[in-house]
């Protein structure tokens, strides 16, 4: 089984010995460095796991873990130093689905990788494209197309779309979407928000008095028609 991996430590030989046996094994791998980075990547690329390191830089890995349990369920492998017993029960109940201590065996990590895995339910599998009615979105490529023709979007509404997509049908506050493109500094700037959505809107030609799409829950934030 190959999967989206999101790899979070702050030592960059860590990131890239995981990755290297990561992709041996199949699996497409994400890096992110710091807290703010792995709710960001969490969001925006929607992994299939997440090797979450707590000695983050910017802050502690269980606020990561924490703050992703609010809004999403993939599966997360701790990969930590810490070894005491206590600190291993406060992340499993936090949501972690598996405790890893440092230094670790690679043939022991990998199959703690498989079980997880296997355990994900094929329906939760994260997609690398998504399509809601005429609208086509791949995240491997940042393309998106309505009705067969191409939009030309930015980055950030690129980000902004398929975030809204990847949680279609669900509410996502103004402030989840804020920290998940903008970062954490920008909780309350929803004037950013307001502005990428009037432009996403336009050009995916919806009405925000009829939308097709992007619905607004006023004072809250925005949902993402589902199929």
């Amino acid at each position: 089984m190959t999967a989206r991996v999101l790899v979070v430590d702050d030592e960059a030989p860590i990131r890239r010995f995981l990755r290297v046996a990561l992709e041996a094994e199949g699996h497409a791998v994400i890096e992110a460095a710091t807290a703010r980075e792995a709710v960001a990547a969490t969001a925006r690329e929607n992994p299939a796991l997440l090797v979450l390191d707590l000695g983050l830089p910017d802050a502690d890995g269980l606020s990561v873990l924490k703050e992703i349990r609010t809004w999403s369920q993939v599966p997360v492998l701790i990969l930590s130093v810490r070894s005491d017993e206590l600190g291993k029960v406060e992340a499993l109940d936090a949501g972690a689905q598996d405790y890893v201590v440092k230094p670790f065996g690679m043939k022991e990590f990998l199959a703690r990788i498989r079980s997880l895995l296997r355990d994900r339910s094929s329906d939760d599998a994260a997609p690398s494209s998504l399509s809601i009615g005429p609208l086509a979105i791949d995240a491997a490529t940042h393309t998106a197309t309505l009705d067969g023709k191409a939009l030309h979007l930015t980055r950030r509404e690129f980000d902004l779309l398929w975030i809204m997509a990847s949680h279609r049908g669900r509410l996502m506050t103004q402030e989840m979407i804020l920290k998940a493109i903008w970062g954490p500094a920008h909780l309350r700037d929803s004037q950013y928000l307001r502005v990428y959505i009037r432009q996403l809107r336009q050009k995916l030609g919806d009405d925000a008095s009829n939308p097709r799409f992007l619905f607004t829950e006023p004072g809250v934030g925005y949902r993402m028609a589902d199929d």
